[in-house]
């Protein structure tokens, strides 16, 4: 008598679970900054919107928009590390995400080379330094904190190679932007 016993097929793969919908990624985001104000005393779900917005006029993708609402919960302990780890986001959203998040003590440069070397996480800074360096919202600062909040994000603007991009206006400094990229959709 011989052994005829088929092979066990393998089991089906289930399906994936169901992601959050962007409704559902910009209320988590409100509801984790709930409370919560920027440098100029303005609700921060405001500079939220602004940066996802600023990620949709660029070209973003939805992953990118759900990174803009929640690019600075963790770096703010609004959401924790285990959250986004969990939580029902593309595996690129997280990725995103936790490449915005600032480590305590990281230098600027370390900071940058993890956002240029996470794809799509360009993007999302660019709109993130457009909305904080927008002159209407420096403008209610003193004096120092606007001269210092100025020089960083130049910097930081810098170090991804933005500088030559156009500004929060859509408009290139001097009208310098190279050829191809004076439109504020095109992006690295």
């Amino acid at each position: 008598m011989s052994d005829t016993t088929a092979p066990a097929s393998p089991r089906p793969t289930p399906p994936p679970a169901p992601r959050l919908s962007p409704a559902e990624v910009e209320a988590t985001a409100r509801a984790a900054h709930a409370g919560q104000t920027d440098k100029a005393g303005r609700p921060y779900a405001e500079h939220l919107r602004a940066v996802a917005e600023g990620v949709r006029r660029r070209g973003g993708d939805d992953e990118q928009i759900a990174a803009a609402w929640l690019h600075d919960a963790v770096e703010d302990d609004a959401l924790s590390e285990d959250w986004l780890r969990e939580a029902a986001l593309s595996r690129r959203t997280k990725d995103i995400v936790d490449a915005l998040t600032k480590r305590t003590g990281e230098p600027p440069e370390a900071y940058a080379a993890r956002i240029l070397a996470t794809p799509g996480a360009r993007l999302v800074k660019e709109a993130d330094l457009a909305h904080n360096a927008d002159p209407a919202r420096l403008a209610v600062l003193d004096a120092a904190t606007r001269t210092r909040l100025t020089e960083k994000y130049a910097r930081m603007r810098a170090l991804l190679g933005l500088d030559d991009q156009p500004g929060p206006d859509g408009q290139c400094p001097d009208g310098q932007c190279p050829a191809g990229r004076d439109d504020p959709a095109v992006s690295g």
